[in-house]
């Protein structure tokens, strides 16, 4: 029998670099997810967190940049570096629309981590098995 689901149309991103931003920032939403459940059932305080932010967000553009380097084929530390460094201006802009946070060293550490932790993914992600 024909499973009505095979003949729903696939949707892939042709894009190395978008295709990283989404499942960078689909890693984040579940980050958030676990850490805010941590948050609540855990003895978690709001003042420990910023200590986790550089973490997670390393993790996600790990995460996205691994993605970006097997979708492109070729120089995944590029392609990887390339989508750390949207990833972070991506962050700071927000912080700086929603919270009226203005640059500092902080934020340029965490723009110089996305950006190497997604070089990293990018060269692990070219080598990865297809």
């Amino acid at each position: 029998m024909n499973s009505p689901i095979k003949n729903v149309p696939k949707v892939r991103i042709a894009s190395p670099l978008l295709a990283g931003i989404v499942y960078a920032f689909i890693w984040l939403c579940g980050c958030a997810l676990v850490l805010s459940l941590a948050l609540h059932f855990s003895g978690l305080k709001e003042s420990e967190l910023p200590q986790y932010t550089f973490f997670i967000h390393a993790l996600c553009a790990l995460a996205g940049g691994f993605v970006a380097g097997k979708r492109s084929g070729r120089k995944g530390w590029y392609h990887g570096g390339m989508l750390g460094l949207c990833y972070g201006i991506t962050l700071l802009l927000v912080s700086f629309l929603a919270m009226d946070t203005a640059i500092s060293v902080r934020s340029l550490m965490l723009l110089a981590l996305t950006a190497a932790a997604a070089a990293i993914g990018g060269m692990i992600g070219i080598n990865a098995k297809k």
